[in-house]
C-alpha cells in the first residue's frame, strides 16, 4: 500500500522540521557533542523505534564520522560492552528512557547521572537531538520511507537524505 508522503502533502511543514533537526544538531556540536556520537544516538533511538530508513541512514554517517564498526554494530547491546565510556553511557541510558517514556518516564536515577557527567547544555541537547529524533522516526515509519538495498562497495559510499525514498 502506498501511504502519503507528509513530505510533499505539507512541504514547507517538513523543511521547517528538518531546520529544527539541523538547529538542533549545530546545538550538539557546539557544546561539545561529536558528530559521530550524535549519530549513534539517533542509530540507538531509531533501532528502539524499529525506524529502517533511519537505521540506515545513522550507521552509515556513524561510520563516515569514524565511529567504530564494532562500536556500531554492538550497540543494540552496548550495556554489555567495553566498547562505551561512562560518560556515552549516560547519554545512551538517557535517550532510551526519552524514546521509551511510556515504561517509566524518564527515572529520577538515570536523568541524574547524565547531568553528572555532562554539561546542562550537553544534556538539554542530548534530550533535543532525541526528542527530534523520535518524531523523524514516526516520520518515515508512518509514511514508510523506502529502504531498498542499494549496491554499493562501502557503507559510507553513498547516503540519502531524500525522504521520498529516491537515492541521491
Amino acid at each position: 500500500m502506498t501511504r502519503i508522503s507528509l513530505a510533499k502533502t505539507f512541504p514547507d511543514i517538513y523543511q521547517q522540521l528538518l531546520s529544527v533537526s539541523a538547529e538542533i544538531d549545530k546545538a550538539a556540536l557546539s557544546v561539545g557533542i561529536t558528530e559521530g556520537f550524535c549519530h549513534l544516538l539517533k542509530l540507538r533511538i531509531s533501532q528502539i523505534n524499529g525506524c529502517a530508513y533511519c537505521i540506515r541512514l545513522h550507521t552509515r554517517d556513524a561510520l563516515q564520522q569514524d565511529e567504530s564498526i564494532d562500536k556500531v554494530a554492538l550497540l543494540m547491546a552496548w550495556q554489555e560492552t567495553e566498547y562505551f565510556t561512562e560518560k556515552e553511557r549516560a547519554a545512551l541510558m538517557l535517550v532510551e528512557a526519552i524514546t521509551e517514556i511510556q515504561n517509566d518516564h524518564i527515572p529520577d536515577d538515570i536523568y541524574q547521572k547524565a547531568a553528572e557527567l555532562w554539561s546542562d547544555t550537553q544534556v538539554a541537547a542530548i534530550e533535543w537531538l532525541t526528542i527530534m529524533m523520535n518524531a523523524l522516526n514516526r516520520l518515515g515509519i508512518a509514511c514508510r520511507y523506502n529502504v531498498a538495498p542499494i549496491h554499493i562497495s562501502s557503507p559510507t559510499e553513498q547516503r540519502s537524505h531524500d525522504h521520498t525514498g529516491a537515492v541521491v
